[in-house]
């Protein structure tokens, strides 16, 4: 396969690209006219595109199916599906959209599927380089990018290449088909079950900070404030079975983020409310045991680590203080 792209100077540059599988994304969009073209020229332009893009307009009201039309119009790989409208705004309404994607995709049978939400850019070898990574492990059932938010990048040195944000996931699809796909849960968490049930499962899940998905939209906040998101936040990690000891190092580590202090506090209340209330969890108890096993093992690591390497820096100062000493 051979792809152009023009050059920073105009020129044309020709990208020779491996032999890739296949794939199939689906955009559930629920009034996404504001982002939904920065999308949608990020994958005109990416230079190994899907063999079909499905994106299902989930009752939107905003001229979001009208924008998607027109690209739709140009290029026959891109495929228009339109929902009902809907007054109820939750997640369990964006896996039934999704739902309703992938029923057509698995009619072209794709190696390859993956879930791309509709207020995101992406560089033009975005899906080059991901699809790329298909062949390398054979138990790689999901896998995709990090995003970014302004300055706002997500940390790798305090969570983990294993967990992979929803915006942009790729599924091999025996493994999504293994899983049972995303659970149509009104409260959210649909992406973070799907990892931990294709790690629970056998399957290889990572995360390639190499690229990088850009969100034009903060997380959490298309109806609600940064700090009634956070609270959300902490009730959900609750009901997905979160260990009580990494939700305190979780509310920690985000009092040092904006909103400094009272954001890690939220987060903290809206996990506490939810035990308190004792919220019923959706989820099962082996899914909740096989996360809180998973957290405790990162938090020894990351300890350990810290440990580590606060016992090397005393052997340096102590190393210099001699050294100090006999030159005197």
């Amino acid at each position: 396969m051979r792809s152009v792209l023009k050059s920073s100077s105009g020129g044309q540059v020709e990208i020779k690209t491996a032999n890739l599988p296949s794939y199939v994304l689906i955009t559930p969009a629920r009034n996404e006219a504001e982002f939904i073209e920065c999308t949608l020229q990020s994958m005109v332009s990416q230079t190994h595109k899907p063999a079909r893009w499905i994106i299902v307009s989930d009752g939107s009201t905003d001229g979001t199916d009208e924008i998607v039309e027109k690209y739709a119009a140009q290029h026959n790989w891109i495929e228009l599906v339109r929902m009902p409208e809907r007054t109820e705004r939750n997640f369990a309404g964006k896996v039934h959209a999704f739902n309703a994607g992938y029923a057509k995709a698995i009619e072209l049978d794709p190696p390859i599927v993956g879930n791309l939400d509709g207020d995101i850019s992406i560089e033009p070898d975005h899906f080059e380089y991901l699809i790329s990574k298909f062949h390398d492990d054979a138990k790689l059932g999901l896998w995709g990018a990090p995003f970014r938010e302004g300055k706002t990048q997500y940390d790798y040195n305090f969570s983990n290449i294993e967990n992979v944000w929803g915006g942009c996931q790729l599924f091999r699809r025996a493994c999504f088909e293994e899983i049972g796909g995303y659970l149509p849960l009104k409260g959210g968490c649909i992406d973070h079950i799907a990892v931990v049930t294709a790690r629970m499962k056998g399957w290889k899940t990572r995360t390639y900070p190499e690229r990088v998905c850009i969100h034009h939209r903060v997380m959490g906040t298309a109806e609600r404030g940064v700090l009634r998101a956070r609270f959300r936040t902490g009730a959900k990690d609750f009901i997905v079975g979160n260990h009580p000891l990494w939700e305190v190092a979780r509310s920690c580590y985000q009092m040092t983020k904006s909103p400094r202090v009272i954001g890690g506090l939220a987060l903290a209340a809206g996990y506490a409310v939810s035990w308190l209330k004792r919220t019923p969890r959706p989820v099962s108890e082996e899914l909740v045991q096989f996360t809180r096993r998973e957290q405790i093992l990162r938090l020894r690591n990351f300890l350990g680590r810290k440990m580590r390497t606060s016992d090397t820096s005393v052997q340096r100062q102590r190393s210099a203080s001699k050294t100090s000493e006999a030159q005197s």
